[in-house]
């Protein structure tokens, strides 16, 4: 079965969202995105679709969270290249992103930052023996780093 995630964020300035979030390559689909709304193609199979407030309140009867000062979720996004990890976040950084404590075990590393809404984004790095579950080969690669 395909599977496709699509994640949706309120956001003070769509203007600046827009242009953040394709800062770093991902891209906006003009097609379903107006004055409201842009949907930002982050793969074949993730997408983002950032929203007014006033747009998004029309989906939820729940405040919109200050996620400058709550954590309301952890985007995260796995990458295949280790280096790109540090290509998207230092891009993002520069786009005006706040970076966070990044974490490194060896077979997985990632590094976070949040938007300027305060939402959280985790680009990581799994090596594929990790992603096998045969920790005795991580072990043997990585030493005795064991998974979260």
């Amino acid at each position: 079965m395909a599977t496709r995630v699509f994640i949706n964020l309120p956001v003070a300035d769509l203007a600046k969202s827009k242009e953040f979030y394709t800062s770093f390559g991902w891209t906006l689909n003009q097609n379903f995105s107006n004055d409201d709304a842009g949907a930002i193609t982050i793969s074949d199979t993730i997408h983002l679709m950032i929203l007014t407030h006033e747009h998004y309140s029309r989906f939820t009867d729940k405040p919109i969270a200050d996620t400058h000062s709550t954590s309301a979720v952890i985007n995260a996004i796995g990458l295949e290249e280790s280096a790109h990890v540090d290509a998207l976040v230092e891009q993002a950084v520069a786009a005006g992103a706040v970076e966070a404590a990044p974490q490194d075990l060896g077979f997985m590393r990632s590094r976070s930052f949040a938007d300027p809404d305060g939402h959280t984004w985790e680009i990581m790095w799994m090596d594929p023996i990790a992603e096998t579950g045969d920790w005795a080969a991580v072990q043997a690669k990585y030493g005795e780093q064991q998974p979260a």
